[in-house]
């Protein structure tokens, strides 16, 4: 059976078809019983869509009992009418669940700049109120009512035990396009029924972002829509962290690992993908230099489409790297490329190139899935990302998006 976010004490959800896409599910509503610790990160973009102004808002007492998103309208450069209807969401999912408006995170995903159909999704929360379950179904459900242009809905699930204490950990996301380094257009909430106090909390996500979703990349475009937010309402029974101990590490490592999985699962449906990409850098002088190399080749386009031609044109990856803005001697560079990390080929040691590279490389970058790892060889930091390639699809689609 299926671990989803049902699994999770004390929450219940579901996932209605409104008729803002013509097929799939559109609204989504996520409930806590009690009220709960809650952190959330935003789009870095300015241009940012209603809603995330209004969570913004909600999420500053790190408390909140409700997530609620709508797929298929971002309500994004839509001006008052926009944020009427951002508000109406929060207020209208308060009113059906008996809670405080401010306990609601605002959510939404979808085409930028179309009116946002208010009386659909309001119609569609209280859908959804009337329904909420913790039956596996509809977490399932859920999941697939946040998607877009997704191929498949993005769930994720852990446990590990605190103080002889079972806990659960559960997530949702979405994403295929404008995915990019401070994220893109990419939703995730996560559920868990630890107690840890809010400010915690908020430190925590954020560590486990910049490790996870703040790593992927498929076209370089960060939207005005992204969100990732986090629910732990203790109802699991711990007694509460409040400081970083072993059971704070604990945690912290369970939410990096299921944030690593959703982020991986938002790359391998990239719009148009045909391979995975996992990008990797060592011996860097810190840690924040190592994913600044990451971030940078796994964005570049002349690598992402060497890739998705199976050809091993190395120096494109060198040549992104050196441009990345961190500093580094190039006669000092190893680069290792491979589908298994046990079984990397050498392409450059300490600068020089490793005769007839180019023919060992050839069955290698047909695979599904490439390793790419730089080794500047003058630190001890290192870091990892993930990113797919650029192929026509990628072009069909987003050329054909609004038609």
């Amino acid at each position: 059976m299926l671990n989803n976010i049902t699994h999770v004490r004390g929450f219940t959800c579901w996932g209605a078809h409104m008729g803002i896409k013509s097929k799939r599910r559109d609204i989504a509503l996520i409930y806590s019983e009690v009220p709960a610790a809650t952190a959330a990160v935003f789009t870095r973009n300015v241009v940012c869509a209603e809603p995330i102004k209004l969570s913004r808002k909600h999420i500053k007492d790190g408390k909140a009992q409700a997530f609620v998103i709508n797929s298929g309208n971002a309500n994004a450069c839509t001006g008052k009418e926009g944020w009427k209807g951002a508000v109406a969401m929060a207020e209208t999912t308060a009113e059906e669940l008996n809670i405080e408006k401010e306990s609601v995170i605002v959510a939404s995903t979808g085409l930028i700049g179309e009116p946002f159909p208010t009386e659909k999704v309001l119609k569609g929360i209280k859908e959804c109120a009337g329904k909420l379950s913790n039956r596996e179904i509809a977490g399932s459900l859920t999941a697939n009512a946040i998607l877009t242009t997704d191929t498949f809905a993005k769930e994720g699930f852990t446990s590990f035990t605190i103080d002889g204490i079972k806990i659960n950990m559960g997530g949702i996301a979405k994403g295929s396009g404008m995915i990019h380094p401070n994220m893109g257009t990419m939703l995730a909430f996560i559920l868990c029924d630890i107690a840890i106090s809010p400010k915690l909390l908020d430190e925590a996500l954020r560590t486990a972002v910049d490790k996870s979703f703040n790593m992927i990349t498929v076209d370089g475009d960060t939207s005005t829509n992204d969100m990732v937010s986090v629910m732990c309402n203790g109802k699991a029974g711990n007694k509460e962290i409040t400081e970083k101990d072993a059971n704070y590490d604990l945690f912290l490592a369970n939410l990096e690992k299921l944030c690593t999985h959703l982020a991986k699962l938002i790359i391998s449906d990239g719009e148009g993908s045909t391979k995975l990409i996992e990008y990797r850098t060592k011996g860097a002088e810190s840690d924040e230099e190592a994913r600044q190399v990451v971030r940078t080749v796994s964005n570049s386009n002349l690598v992402k489409t060497a890739i998705f031609g199976s050809d091993p044109n190395w120096g494109r990856i060198i040549a992104a790297a050196g441009r990345s803005g961190v500093n580094f001697d190039p006669e000092k560079v190893d680069l290792l490329i491979g589908a298994d990390l046990n079984k990397m080929i050498p392409v450059l040691k300490q600068g020089q190139p490793v005769s007839g590279v180019r023919e060992k490389l050839q069955k290698t970058m047909a695979s599904s899935t490439i390793i790419i790892l730089i080794d500047l060889n003058q630190g001890e930091s290192e870091a990892v990302g993930w990113g797919s390639d650029f192929s026509y699809e990628y072009v069909r689609i987003n050329a054909e998006y609004t038609t």
